[in-house]
């Protein structure tokens, strides 16, 4: 298989190049978690996933709780279910906590503090109160606990690790927190092995083909646990080589359905780049050296390749989109690029 044939692959997999979904929190169950650290590049990631999407259905699944926003996998904010993010949390937060721990030392936060700042969080949001960074910040300054600094951020990530909280409902502008009781069922305990082997089995069968780096770079769990997980879904897992690489995907994946290229303005962040460490499939050769602007600004991406990035300016009626071409665009790239760009332009109800 080659580089292209993967492209292709990735891209179909991971809903790019058909419109699958009819819900937002249809995609995100499917994906199992989906990076989110930039809000609204994040819904967007949703959108392009959905067969009619709009910024207002994603925005409203999120306040509804049907899609939770919280630290899990690796130390940034993901999109889950509801009925996910409890063995999602209990497989990836103690390796989060555990990288945090040198900042949880410059920062003099300890066992005592966690507890008491939790404590009061508790309390405070009984009974389906949610409140935002500010009204937070106000009670644990009052009951003596600093938020200064990085204090507030290691604060709130530690008591979202600890199950104890996660995203509710905006308010205007602003996120809130809620308890995870009140926000999310109780779901059964599993235990670690079958959680692995949960999310090695989807993110192979949503992000194929990829290697086992790729998984560990997108997991933060070890090549050890990727490779625990494939040996117990070995029936449902298969392997392919491409330049002396071990690809997996799910079993039934069938490349000769991959036919369709997809061309559209990816989000920062979006799982087409995060979720694989090595990025060669879809960035072209000669465009290497700009990994960089692919991994940490939005992508064009014609044909399954990256070929540029883009910004946007939002006005009140309007979105003006700014291309930015690693080299010269040809018609053709120019007439996908807008209608990639009427696209983004109706997700946020402008046409």
């Amino acid at each position: 298989m080659t580089l292209s044939q993967i492209a292709r692959m990735r891209v179909y997999n991971q809903c790019l190049n058909y419109d699958k979904f009819k819900k937002p929190e249809d995609v995100v169950k499917y994906m199992v978690a989906m990076q989110a650290q930039e809000y609204s590049y994040a819904k967007w990631a949703i959108g392009l996933r959905m067969l009619s999407p709009t910024d207002k259905a994603v925005e409203k699944a999120v306040n509804a709780g049907a899609i939770l926003r919280t630290h899990v996998l690796r130390p940034t904010w993901h999109f889950v279910l509801p009925q996910d993010i409890r063995w999602l949390l209990a497989l990836t937060a103690p390796r989060i906590d555990a990288g945090n721990a040198t900042m949880y030392k410059q920062q003099e936060v300890d066992s005592a503090i966690f507890n008491k700042s939790h404590n009061i969080l508790a309390k405070a949001m009984e009974g389906g109160k949610q409140l935002t960074r500010k009204t937070i910040t106000e009670l644990l300054n009052s009951a003596g606990i600093a938020t200064n600094d990085l204090r507030l951020t290691i604060l709130l990530m530690k008591a979202e690790l600890d199950q104890l909280i996660c995203s509710g409902a905006r308010e205007g502008k602003q996120f809130t927190y809620a308890l995870l009781d009140e926000r999310a069922p109780i779901t059964p305990v599993i235990d670690r092995d079958e959680a692995v082997a949960r999310l090695v089995l989807a993110y192979f069968s949503s992000r194929g083909p990829a290697t086992v780096n790729d998984f560990v770079h997108w997991s933060g769990l070890t090549v050890a646990d990727a490779k625990a997980g494939i040996k117990i879904n070995k029936d449902s897992l298969t392997n392919i080589t491409a330049e002396g690489k071990t690809y997996w995907m799910h079993a039934d994946a069938n490349p000769d359905i991959a036919i369709k290229s997809a061309s559209c303005l990816l989000p920062v962040y979006d799982e087409l780049i995060i979720a694989y460490k090595n990025r060669e499939a879809i960035i072209p050769a000669k465009y290497l050296d700009k990994t960089g602007d692919v991994t940490f600004f939005p992508a064009v991406m014609i044909n399954n390749q990256v070929i540029g990035n883009w910004s946007r300016t939002v006005g009140k009626n309007n979105i003006d989109i700014e291309i930015k071409p690693y080299g010269n665009l040809n018609k053709a790239q120019t007439k996908a690029i807008e209608t990639a760009s009427q696209r983004f332009k109706k997700f946020n109800g402008l046409l």
